[in-house]
């Protein structure tokens, strides 16, 4: 049984199937005004809402997302679909990590603990997912 092999697709195919159930979901009024505190704090991402409505902008993330993780599905089978997806990919959460450092009251103490919104940090597992097709998929491997 090959571990590592096991242990990469599953990695990917979960970080593809999240990008995908959230890229819909972006599509909706809740999620769009849910995000918007995010992206509307973040240096990266702000201006977007100088150009189009709040749910112009969670649209666009959302088609972002789905794309991105149909191109991760792709991968298995791509190299270049691949690659895409993987630089894709860590746009995408180093983007949303950066969330942690932009936007107001994410981090609290909690009995004497920071603590963030954790659905936030959980992002730092698929950034790792995204370096790692980046890997498999380059040139010459």
């Amino acid at each position: 049984m090959n571990h590592t092999r096991i242990g990469y697709t599953i990695g990917v195919a979960s970080t593809a199937l999240i990008l995908i159930w959230i890229g819909i979901f972006k599509f909706t009024p809740t999620e769009a005004a849910a995000i918007m505190p995010l992206v509307q704090h973040s240096f990266l991402m702000n201006w977007m809402y100088k150009i189009g409505s709040t749910q112009g902008v969670s649209n666009f993330i959302g088609l972002f997302e789905i794309v991105t993780g149909t191109l991760l599905i792709a991968s298995f089978w791509n190299k270049k679909a691949g690659l895409i997806a993987g630089y894709l990919t860590v746009i995408i959460f180093l983007t949303t990590l950066s969330f942690l450092l932009t936007t107001p009251g994410v981090w609290k103490i909690v009995d004497g603990v920071p603590v963030s919104e954790f659905f936030i940090v959980k992002d730092l597992a698929f950034l790792a997912a995204g370096f790692m097709v980046i890997g498999k998929n380059s040139p010459g491997k």
